[in-house]
């Protein structure tokens, strides 16, 4: 081989050395898990990809308005009676003084419905009439409404009191309320402050137990006076009548203030039964 011969070779030996130095390490087959993949720019089938869960709010229900309310209808007052009244309650006075007395002896009758026994006594209506007296003050020297209500206390069918009202109307439904509501009767102080009656019940369209308002159609009275009646004023009632409020209004008027001193105005008087005694 002659020196440029061999020179060649050499080159040739270098050459092919340099070229293989050069080659990637890697055949083309195998997956490069080093780097990202490049991505590509084209939108993907509508398809090929789930859509992405939308947050949804919790739906707020419409409240639903509540039906309206309707007013409870009242009911109409119906017609209602109420009457303390049995046969023997009723005690006539002895004398013309003692209808005080009297009408204490048929409060207890109208209460009492134990068998007690019946206040009719003579002598014990004259004992009530002098115990009334003492608890009065007047210039006529008998009992007045004042005494007759402390006697009714004392002797346990209280408290009364004595009240005095200026509309007729009011001091009816006053009287028939407190009937209703002590199961217990109730005074009339009548001929302007100069007798006493009771009222053992009445008539009404309305139970005073339910309606504020209601009006008295009857009154159930026993006047101790009875057969006699007056001459000014009119016959008595029998006992157990019911009146008319115009019947009633002849002899249950106004009160005249000279007829016995008190601090109560001017109008009709009732002795009257306490609630809760």
């Amino acid at each position: 081989m002659t020196g440029a011969t061999a020179r060649l070779l050499a080159w040739l030996v270098a050459l092919t050395m340099l070229l293989t130095a050069c080659a990637p390490a890697i055949g083309f087959d195998e997956t490069v898990t080093d780097r990202p993949s490049p991505s590509s720019s084209a939108r993907p089938a509508a398809g090929d990809v789930a859509p992405a869960p939308q947050r949804t709010q919790d739906a707020t229900p419409t409240p639903t308005p509540a039906p309206a309310q309707l007013p409870t209808p009242t009911a109409a007052p119906q017609a209602f009676a109420l009457n303390l009244y049995q046969e023997g309650d009723f005690v006539p006075q002895y004398t013309f003084d003692w209808c005080v007395a009297a009408s204490i002896q048929m409060t207890h009758n109208l209460i009492d419905d134990t068998g007690g026994g019946t206040w009719a006594d003579r002598a014990q209506q004259g004992d009530l009439w002098e115990k009334a007296r003492a608890r009065s003050s007047n210039s006529f020297n008998g009992a007045n409404p004042l005494g007759w209500a402390e006697v009714l206390t004392d002797v346990g069918m209280g408290p009364y009191a004595v009240v005095s009202i200026a509309d007729y109307g009011d001091a009816l439904q006053t009287a028939a309320r407190a009937i209703t509501e002590t199961g217990r009767p109730v005074g009339l102080v009548m001929w302007s402050g100069r007798h006493a009656w009771v009222m053992s019940g009445f008539e009404s369209l309305g139970d005073p137990g339910q309606f504020t308002e209601f009006s008295v159609t009857g009154i159930r009275v026993l006047d101790p006076l009875y057969p006699h009646g007056s001459g000014q004023w009119g016959p008595s009632p029998a006992p157990n009548s019911l009146l008319t409020p115009e019947q009633l209004a002849t002899q249950f008027v106004v009160r005249e203030p000279r007829r016995w001193s008190s601090d109560l105005p001017a109008g009709y008087l009732l002795v009257l039964p306490q609630a809760g005694a």
